[in-house]
């Protein structure tokens, strides 16, 4: 068991090669770490301390830990692969590529962290979530995550009954708009440039959704520092407490050109994933991706999933993989 005294804490790097390394340490990933680590597998968890729902004040839609800050979440896991003899180590992933297999033909990669510390693995298990890149409007970036939301399912309680303005990002705003008019009947959609066609003009309207095609110019801030509203091209201001905006939603593939993994556009503009097959698997032998990576939907609860699927895909292969070479130590003498 780790010795460690802090789930802050980097644990040390022994320079022996492990069965697997985990990209990223968040639910997806060290859920998947647990899962590796309770069958008793090496594992090496390299988070970048930089997770998508940091500016969130609590974690909903899960059962038993709804309510939970996110940092509190993360904290516990790290405790928990720990427990097992999992290792985290915090840094960016500089580099990540095949190496030259073992003698036997198994599988190596090489995982190069900043400050030029290197972890040799059998396996790998990408789960470095995404960016949610928000529309260059003036004053927007400074409330994401409290007075600017994304997910009703995450945040739409919290947002309920409240003057909440949906702004535009392409296609599926029409839906998002939607789904935050079942927390609130006060909800005004502002185009920006987008097209709105009769038909859903007509929907809007028979929901008592406002549509404002006047551009918007910038947030304005109340004197506590929340969202007061917006002003519009036309120098009119419209109050809004809650802004709803559907993000493009970009896969984080920092340090990772070198494992060559296939990545493809989403549907409407809406970002960029990584591709993946059945547990997380993907067309590089020997990687796996799990979570917000590759299912840029995926809550919590999803991505956590997802990352124990995948860590049981691999340690299957893995038992595979060790009996293969079992039986050739004995065949071969």
């Amino acid at each position: 068991m780790s010795v460690q005294t802090s789930a802050y804490a980097s644990d040390a790097l022994t320079g022996e090669t492990v069965d697997a390394v985990v990209i990223g340490g968040g639910a997806a990933g060290l859920n998947g770490a647990l899962m590796l680590a309770r069958s008793r597998r090496s594992v090496v968890v390299v988070d970048s301390g930089n997770p998508r729902n940091a500016p969130a004040e609590a974690m909903h839609g899960f059962i038993v830990l709804d309510g939970t800050p996110p940092a509190e979440i993360l904290e516990r896991g790290r405790e928990q692969v720990r427990h097992y003899g999992g290792k985290v180590v915090f840094g960016e992933v500089t580099a990540a590529e095949p190496a030259e297999a073992s003698d036997d033909g198994d599988l190596r990669f090489t995982v190069t962290l900043s400050g030029n510390r290197t972890i040799t693995a059998r396996r790998v298990l990408v789960a470095t979530g995404l960016r949610d890149v928000l529309p260059d409007v003036p004053g927007l970036a400074e409330h994401w995550g409290h007075g600017v939301v994304h997910c009703p399912y995450c945040h739409g309680w919290e947002v309920r009954d409240e003057a909440i303005g949906v702004l535009a990002t392409g296609p599926a705003s029409v839906h998002h708009a939607l789904l935050f008019r079942q927390l609130s009947d006060d909800l005004v959609y502002f185009t920006r440039d987008n097209e709105l066609d009769e038909n859903t003009r007509e929907r809007f309207a028979a929901r008592g959704i406002r549509i404002v095609d006047i551009a918007v110019e910038e947030v304005l801030a109340a004197d506590d520092g929340s969202v007061a509203g917006l002003r519009l091209a036309d120098g009119s201001v419209i109050a809004r407490s809650i802004l709803a905006v559907a993000t493009r939603m970009q896969a984080r593939t920092d340090g990772l050109d070198g494992l060559k993994l296939p990545m493809e556009d989403l549907p409407g503009n809406m970002g960029r994933r990584f591709v993946s097959g059945p547990a997380g698997t993907t067309d590089v032998p020997g990687v796996w991706v799990a979570g917000n990576a590759t299912d840029p939907a995926a809550q919590v609860g999803a991505s956590a999933a997802a990352g124990a699927l995948a860590a049981a895909h691999i340690n299957s292969l893995l038992v595979t993989a060790d009996t293969d070479a079992a039986l050739n130590r004995v065949t071969t003498g």
